[in-house]
């Protein structure tokens, strides 16, 4: 093995360390494929060469905000960048036209107002500091320019700030391609407040996150030859069905439950909830409220943005039955029942909660019960009807929770995308793909060939 160009005694080099990832010093000797580092911590220690890189001396301690004016493109430079520019409060960085957001975990809204807004439509990519905004800008640029669609690509792990760059892109969007409002609501108007409904069924606390997607979406936004909005898609796929039942402390459930509990005093008699901490399937965790947000004012934000985006009261009644119905069934537990290998409800209170689930789902309770203690067996001849124990119950009912929860978001998108529209007629689309953070690409070839199919239809494709 060789030793790195430019490295020799004396030389400030990046070294690997176990709880730093990498800290800077400079090199005492070199001897073979080892060198001996003295480190700024007061350390001295030996490394491997493979685990050594050169440090740019003359680098600003403020950092560059585009990445390839970096000496050296490697991994402690860049780190080195991205930590110089987040101790000055920049957390966007480019990379050519790639922007790296570094998740600032609290809110910046002088970054995203309309007065932003308008200093990037004037400016040229590159001209003002890295920005969401600069990116949708040249997108639509591009596309206005070359009459070719557009895809921008937003991905990092779980926690990394995905769905807050995503709506920032849909508002700059939003904003170059609106129009003014005449009778109703615009379609710009539609595809905005459909972000907090998506977020309040399909969002949740994650141990990094307190507003993590647990779903990915594509949102195709189509527009007219004079470049405004004609229409728009939203495509969801990968919605996390195991979190309906099955929540680690200190994550919580989907947002919509606790708005619920939550909301004003007539909405939690109508739908018989109330404190979160009495349902199975929000009491696994100790996380109930988030800091600095109202459930209540969250719920009612929510029913007036499923107001605009054209779900009627009627429709957001029956879904908030079933929301309340899904938290009633999670506490219906079970016991033996008479029959071997059946099961019953377990006691009264279980008895109660069977009650008020198919009230709300507005269903017959024998049939709820049935559906949950027994299993339909379809043979050739004649359907067999098998007994469940006590844990099959219990399997059979999260089941149901699950696939109920996950039916009532596909609803929920199909009806976003009849309320907003497509337009066949439309000359040019931009379409923002929000991958969330903990898919593998290796082993879910299915997935990849979906997301393949929708880019290809969108050629030209900036990160």
């Amino acid at each position: 093995m060789t030793t790195p160009v430019n490295i020799e005694a004396g030389s400030q080099v990046w070294v690997r360390d176990p709880e730093s990832a990498w800290v800077d010093g400079v090199v005492l000797e070199i001897n073979g494929d080892e060198i001996r580092i003295s480190t700024n911590s007061g350390k001295t220690v030996a490394a491997k060469v493979s685990n050594v890189y050169t440090k740019d001396a003359e680098a600003s301690p403020c950092g560059v905000d585009d990445m390839t004016k970096l000496a050296y493109l490697h991994e402690p430079g860049v780190l080195q960048n991205l930590k110089s520019r987040y101790d000055m409060n920049e957390i966007y960085t480019y990379t050519g036209n790639i922007l790296i957001a570094v998740n600032p975990f609290r809110r910046l809204p002088h970054l995203y107002d309309t007065h932003m807004m308008q200093q990037y439509k004037a400016a040229g990519f590159g001209e003002l500091s890295p920005h969401p905004f600069a990116i949708a800008d040249a997108a639509y640029r591009l596309m206005m320019n070359y009459g070719r669609s557009q895809s921008i690509l937003v991905s990092g792990e779980s926690g990394a700030g995905k769905t807050e760059s995503t709506k920032m892109l849909m508002r700059y969007l939003a904003y170059m391609g609106g129009r003014a409002a005449a009778e109703g609501r615009t379609v710009e108007q539609k595809v905005l407040e459909s972000n907090p409904v998506l977020e309040a069924f399909g969002n949740a606390k994650t141990v990094r996150n307190n507003n993590s997607s647990r779903f990915g979406k594509f949102v195709e936004i189509q527009f007219d030859q004079g470049g405004r909005i004609s229409g728009a898609a939203v495509r969801t796929y990968l919605l996390e069905r195991s979190r309906v039942c099955q929540v680690s402390d200190p994550e919580r459930n989907y947002h919509c439950f606790y708005m619920l509990c939550a909301a004003p005093p007539e909405d939690v008699e109508r739908y018989k909830v109330g404190n979160p901490r009495a349902f199975h399937y929000l009491n696994q965790s100790n996380c109930f409220e988030l800091d600095g947000v109202d459930d209540c004012n969250e719920y009612l934000e929510t029913r007036s943005a499923m107001d605009i985006v054209g779900i009627s009261y009627f429709e957001q009644d029956a879904i908030f039955r079933v929301v309340a119905a899904i938290l009633h069934l999670g506490n219906i537990e079970f016991c033996d029942g008479k029959e071997f290998d059946s099961s019953v409800p377990k006691d009264e209170k279980s008895r109660f909660h069977l009650k008020t689930a198919a009230e709300l789902f507005m269903c017959d309770e024998k049939a709820l019960e049935d559906s949950l203690c027994k299993r339909i067996i379809v043979t050739r001849d004649e359907n067999i009807t098998k007994c469940l124990d006590p844990q099959a119950a219990t399997l059979s009912r999260d089941a149901l929770a699950k696939v109920v929860y996950s039916r009532l978001f596909d609803w929920l998108v199909n009806k976003i995308n009849c309320s907003i529209g497509q337009d066949p007629n439309s000359k040019f689309l931009i379409g923002v793909l929000d991958i969330y953070g903990f898919e593998s690409f290796k082993t879910n070839r299915c997935l990849t060939g979906m997301l393949l199919s929708l880019l290809l239809r969108v050629p030209n494709i900036m990160v």
